[in-house]
């Protein structure tokens, strides 16, 4: 039973105490509709709807002859008309009973007898710029949707939309809802403040945060999404903060599906995925995934998991929060924010003797110090760390931990990687670029490793996107460009301190020369395939 039914049962427990009591002084016999409301057969024919809602009561069983015909009232149902009914029968030679219920059973039988007509809102569209009409109709609709069913209407349209996060903002005279797709933020509608408390009220029973809190918080929810006839859990990952106007939320959906984390849908390049391939299949090791947040980290990692979740090895992940459940894999939740740490638990779970751990992030020297451990005494050690290239990644692990000859045995990749949005290629229109592009683009590529296949610099086309009413930004999905530093002896000099000359673009210059393609130039190139634009790829990186 999840938090929410919890609450719901305490109350109902609560409301029935109360009508026993009054019952009894009521002078009438408590009914206890639980398990019944919504199985009792229906008594027809004894009140229209239009009584049973005025007058607060429900027939619960046809009688005549001998047989009393039974009511069930509550403590808002007016006297005037229980003795009108039995003066009606009466007359008729019959008897009446009334039964005390709930005002939860009242509720249940309401119900059955007169079922809610289910509404269906309007899916939520996305507007481009300038686009007010999109956005009032949006707005509209939205402030529309039921007060109790408005935060689960956002994220269901969000997940519809692919969304990446949810973005609730207060502003001086309206809430600001925007949603981020294919890592773009776009406003969607403005909430009414009714439907704004809604929300909050549901993210404090539901991911248990405090709305009247003068701290940023962090919470966490589930919730079932049904998407063609599929039901699958959605993790939510709930930051808020105190404004000026009020509390603002970011909702990070987390909408892995485990038959999509494949590692052939990353789109590495042939020699990429053989140095993944050769450094995963390695039973010992470190492998960073850095990069900033929203870049797909967490995609990589859970992908790496399950290239090698198999039954002759036991992987364990140490997450804040866990934000995707994979089957055959041991996930420990780790609550930061209670004073638990990486290191802490990571020191625990070792002697699991696990094959395979992966740390959802390493923030701190007794982390790094622990993990390195830990990869150097038979665990292939998976983790993120924010940095912004790979070369970036060393120096600052180099900061962090001190020249350390054993980190050198220890990390054997490091992977920098980005999200960028993915032409749509129903729509994508191919031009010829003007001398100062074409130039730019012949710098970006012109030491391009002797292993790539160069294109031809001097007659290439580049590719911009076309908006249409099915292609509204004429960008559809993402893509991930990566920069992947597999250490060798040159890099290892570096971290066992043989260099004395330590930092990023030293440590960059050395991995170029042992074929490192950078992140500019996987996305120069992406471009010239007509993947992406040259102004996705700028924007990014």
């Amino acid at each position: 039973m999840d938090d929410e039914a919890r609450a719901q049962a305490k109350h109902r427990e609560a409301d029935e105490a109360n009508v026993s009591q009054r019952a009894a002084i009521l002078g009438l016999t408590y009914f206890d509709t639980r398990g019944r409301d919504d199985t009792m057969p229906l008594a027809q024919g004894m009140l229209t709807i239009e009584e049973m809602r005025a007058s607060r009561m429900t027939p619960l069983k046809v009688g005549g002859g001998s047989e009393p015909w039974i009511f069930g009232v509550t403590t808002n149902t007016p006297q005037s008309k229980m003795k009108e009914i039995e003066q009606k029968y009466a007359e008729q030679g019959d008897k009446v009973a009334y039964l005390l219920i709930s005002d939860s059973g009242w509720r249940g039988f309401m119900n059955r007898y007169d079922p809610p007509k289910k509404v269906v809102y309007d899916d939520i569209k996305i507007s481009s710029d300038g686009d007010t009409g999109t956005l009032e109709q949006v707005t509209e609709s939205l402030n529309k949707v039921g007060t109790d069913q408005v935060f689960d209407f956002i994220i269901d349209q969000a997940d519809k939309l692919n969304a990446s996060d949810v973005h609730i903002e207060n502003m001086r005279d309206k809430i600001r809802i925007r949603m981020r797709v294919d890592g773009a933020l776009h406003q969607v509608a403005d909430l009414s403040t009714d439907r704004y408390r809604a929300v909050e009220a549901a993210l404090a029973s539901r991911a248990n945060v405090s709305t009247a809190a003068d701290m940023p918080q962090s919470g966490h929810l589930q919730k079932e999404v049904v998407r063609d006839g599929t039901t699958r859990l959605l993790n939510v990952r709930v930051e808020t903060v105190p404004t000026m106007y009020g509390q603002d939320a970011v909702l990070r959906l987390f909408n892995f599906d485990e038959s999509m984390l494949q590692l052939d849908r990353l789109g590495l390049s042939e020699t990429d995925r053989k140095h993944l391939d050769e450094v995963v299949g390695h039973p010992s090791g470190m492998v960073l995934v850095v990069g900033p947040t929203g870049s797909g980290k967490s995609t990589t990692l859970y992908s790496l998991i399950n290239a090698l979740n198999t039954v002759d090895r036991k992987l364990l992940t140490l997450e804040d929060p866990i934000e995707f459940s994979i089957t055959g894999v041991t996930q420990v939740p780790i609550d930061t924010g209670k004073g638990h740490t990486f290191a802490d638990e990571l020191r625990s779970v070792l002697r699991l003797d696990p094959d395979v751990v992966m740390i959802g992030e390493i923030r701190d020297a007794d982390t790094a110090k622990t993990a390195i451990q830990a990869s150097i005494t038979g665990h292939l050690l998976l983790s993120t760390f924010h940095a912004t290239d790979t070369a970036a990644a060393f120096s600052r692990m180099i900061d962090l931990i001190g020249v350390n000859p054993i980190f050198s045995t220890a990390v054997r990749l490091v992977v920098a990687q980005r999200l960028v949005r993915r032409l749509d290629d129903a729509t994508k229109e191919a031009y010829d670029p003007d001398e100062a592009t074409k130039k730019w683009v012949q710098n970006a590529l012109k030491d391009l490793p002797e292993h790539v296949e160069k294109p031809d610099l001097e007659n290439f086309k580049l590719y911009k996107p076309v908006i249409t009413p099915e292609s509204p930004f004429g960008y559809k999905g993402r893509m991930m460009i990566m920069e992947m530093m597999t250490v060798g002896e040159s890099i290892q000099a570096f971290l066992r301190g043989d260099v004395e000359d330590i930092h990023a673009e030293v440590i960059r210059e050395s991995a170029r020369k042992d074929g490192m393609v950078t992140l500019q130039e996987a996305g120069v190139l992406a471009a010239l395939r007509g993947e992406t634009t040259l102004e996705e790829v700028n924007r990014v990186i």
